[in-house]
Formats: C-alpha cells, sequence, structure tokens
C-alpha cells in the first residue's frame, strides 16, 4: 500500500533536518495522492528538480523519483514548477537547502536512472 502523500512529505522534511539541510513545502498539495516534486537548491543559483518515475519504470508499489532536470539555473527550474502547478493544482512542492545539492532520495530513485 503506498503511503499518503502528506505522511511521505513529513517523513522526507523530517529526514533532511536530520542531515541537516534546511527543508520546506512550497506548495502543499493534495492530502492522499498529490504528485510530488523536489527542489534541490545548491544556494549558488543552480538547483535540481526530481520528479515522479514514469508508472512503467516503477517497480515497487511505492513511491520512486527520477531527475527532472538537474544543474539549471534556480529561475528555469521554478518556471517549470509554475508549468506543473498550473496543469495540477494538488501537486506538492518541496524545497530543499543544500550547498553540497544531496537529494536524500537515494533509496527512492528509479533503477532505470
Amino acid at each position: 500500500m503506498r503511503l499518503k502523500s502528506e505522511i511521505w512529505v513529513k517523513a522526507y522534511l523530517r529526514g533532511c533536518a536530520g542531515q541537516g539541510a534546511a527543508a520546506v513545502v512550497v506548495h502543499r498539495g493534495d492530502t492522499d495522492a498529490g504528485v510530488i516534486f523536489i527542489k534541490i537548491a545548491h544556494l549558488n543559483g543552480i538547483a535540481d528538480l526530481y520528479g515522479p518515475a514514469p508508472a512503467g519504470l516503477v517497480e515497487r508499489n511505492d513511491r520512486e523519483w527520477v531527475p527532472v532536470r538537474t544543474a539549471a539555473p534556480d529561475a528555469d527550474i521554478d518556471a517549470l514548477i509554475r508549468r506543473e502547478i498550473d496543469m495540477d493544482r494538488d501537486t506538492w512542492v518541496l524545497e530543499v537547502e543544500d550547498r553540497a545539492g544531496r537529494h536524500f532520495l537515494d533509496d527512492w530513485l528509479s533503477k532505470d536512472d
């Protein structure tokens, strides 16, 4: 059974905090099944964006992520996020601030990536 989006988000934010990275909810989506995007801000004008793996790539009955865009200007990532929210208001957006660019998704990345 898949965890509700809100529960997964809370656990992810707590994990980031435990590793010393600031992480916040930028846009709150649907509590139960909202899609989650994670922006990793490197704090130098560059960011990465991770989004849900396409259904065909998901191997387990849980959430998996793939890089959507990496090493891109913050403004480009923010524009992409705005488009996603415009298409689906139930989308969650999390932002992690970490100079090292850690995404904290090691166990959640799709194996095809």
